[in-house]
């Protein structure tokens, strides 16, 4: 399927199934700088995937900080035990939303949360979504994008090859323009707040605010 976004004249396809259905840190890495769409009845917005995190509750991998740790199977957990390519969108502190992206093979409960997008399109509704004309501001935060994406819990285990909300393929980066960096606000994780598996692209003014040290993927 072919959409209106353009890059450098070319139109950008709808990510197809097989690019989910990957190990979690090659597609949280390959997420950055693709295209999250979101089509509403207040119109299309479109926001660049700038900053992601790795969630992987399979029980190898020891990471307390995944909702699925240890392959904890619950009704809210259950959309990451699903093929890759659905959203899991949960609420926090109960009032942010944040959208996860379901990643690997059924019964593998993983997933990478959207941290961050550089808005590219329907900046108006995001505005006022948002309630403020700071464009630095509108996607700088899980709780940010998805209130200016209107993303909720309604959107949770939606499929992400369907029509309604999607990626499109973008820009591929090379290795030198990604930046690795543990999870952060998870201090509850024990060991596994430090596994470098945060990725953003280096130098970009749209990823959430903090302070971190970085290195190169």
């Amino acid at each position: 399927m072919t959409v209106t976004l353009k890059q450098e004249g070319v139109y950008l396809r709808k990510l197809t199934r097989a690019f989910y259905e990957r190990e979690t840190l090659v597609v949280a890495k390959d997420l950055l700088g693709k295209y999250l769409v979101h089509n509403t009845p207040a119109g299309k917005t479109v926001g660049k995937i700038v900053e992601v995190e790795a969630y992987i509750g399979s029980s190898s991998f020891n990471d307390a900080a995944s909702h699925a740790y240890d392959e904890k199977y619950t009704n809210r957990t259950k959309v990451m035990f699903g093929k890759g390519g659905h959203a899991y969108v949960y609420l926090i502190y109960g009032v942010h939303f944040c959208m996860n992206i379901v990643t690997n093979q059924e019964n593998y409960p993983e997933a990478v949360l959207v941290r961050a997008l550089e808005p590219v399109e329907g900046m108006d509704i995001m505005k006022r979504r948002r309630t403020t004309d700071k464009t630095l501001d509108l996607c700088s935060g899980p709780g940010k994008l998805c209130q200016a994406m209107g993303i909720t819990k309604i959107e949770n285990g939606i499929d992400l090859c369907g029509e309604k909300m999607y990626l499109l393929k973008g820009e591929a980066l090379s290795p030198e323009n990604i930046a690795v960096t543990p999870r952060i606000n998870i201090e509850y994780a024990k060991e596994a707040r430090e596994y470098p598996w945060r990725f953003i692209i280096k130098d970009n003014p749209f990823v959430s605010k903090g302070k971190w040290s970085y290195s190169f993927s």
